[in-house]
């Protein structure tokens, strides 16, 4: 998906059942340490472009994409990007 072909962009509040789909629990609160400028912040606060098939989460901080959550039929696949760490503080 395109930035310009997002139905929205919120916060990654709005991937949390995603990606409680692919992790089986609340991820949100947790840490994600960006892979290009290192900022880390809660998942929560990272910034989602999202649309009907997918979420991309992106580092607040410099926008690379952190990871894609994508729906596939009954099943979703997660595609790690620029997460360089998932840390539980």
């Amino acid at each position: 998906m395109r930035a310009e072909n997002a139905q929205s962009v919120v916060d990654g509040n709005a991937a949390a059942g995603l990606l409680w789909d692919v992790f089986g629990t609340d991820v949100t609160t947790l840490v994600g340490v960006c892979g290009g400028c290192g900022s880390a912040a809660p998942l929560a606060e990272a910034v989602v472009e999202l649309d009907e098939v997918a979420a991309i989460v992106r580092c607040r901080t410099c926008t690379h994409t952190l990871l894609t959550v994508l729906r596939q039929g009954d099943g979703v696949r997660l595609v790690l990007g620029m997460l360089g760490e998932l840390v539980r503080e």
